[in-house]
């Protein structure tokens, strides 16, 4: 059995999905990061990275959702599209793990969450998030997928973070990405999609971000 370790932040319901739709047998072990549950010993030694998602694979250790989310499709064979286009597949996965991901969150965190207010880090974000999405917008023009006609872990790996778009850009902004407006659709309106949704309600996670909340999600405020 999985031990998948979450929260309902945009990357371990990236993971949520697949699970959900391989049917894997998995335990979901919630941990909850604003209580700073993340830097305990017994997590670190899975992700020493003390971030969410990781998992225990037959008891090895996998973390980083895009990683987890390549392990788990090779595992099953399933989410993987053509093997004749495996490196366009994986040069849009690298995309998404090392552009579109990061430069969500930093857009967020700098929006919402910071400290200290920049004028120069929102507007830096925000571009580079924006752009981000536009290359991932122009991407899905004329197909139901990310690989056109295969849904594979490409779609999962937008699906965790596409909804915190108008958190991210502003409350209008999915006006500006009606084809990933149009996947998110299509993917919470399967079964799989609504019952990784559902994962999170059944934990009581903390959900309010006081002080104790921000020192254990950023730390470097109190260093």
């Amino acid at each position: 059995m999985i031990e998948f370790f979450f929260n309902a932040a945009p990357n371990p319901m990236k993971v949520a999905l697949f699970l959900e739709e391989s049917g894997l047998d998995y335990r979901p072990v919630p941990v909850e990061t604003k209580r700073g549950e993340q830097h305990s010993a017994t997590f670190r030694a899975i992700n020493p990275n003390a971030k969410v998602p990781a998992i225990l694979d037959a008891g090895q250790p996998v973390f980083d959702s895009n990683a987890i989310l390549l392990h788990l499709a090779e595992k099953t064979g399933r989410f993987l599209g053509d093997p004749a286009r495996r490196g366009e597949m994986l040069s849009w996965l690298f995309f998404i793990a090392s552009g579109v991901g990061p430069y969500s969150g930093q857009c967020v965190h700098f929006r919402h969450f910071a400290a200290e207010k920049s004028a120069y880090a929102e507007k830096r974000y925000s571009y580079e998030a924006r752009r981000h999405w536009g290359i991932i917008e122009a991407r899905l023009e004329g197909k139901a997928f990310m690989m056109g006609e295969d849904y594979t872990i490409l779609d999962m790996a937008v699906w965790g973070w596409a909804p915190r778009i108008p958190f991210m850009l502003g409350e209008e902004a999915m006006a500006e990405f009606p084809n990933i407006a149009r996947l998110m659709e299509r993917l919470n309106a399967r079964e799989a999609a609504q019952r990784a949704l559902a994962l999170p309600g059944k934990f009581p996670f903390r959900t309010e971000m006081d002080d104790e909340a921000v020192r254990h999600m950023y730390p470097q405020i109190f260093a």
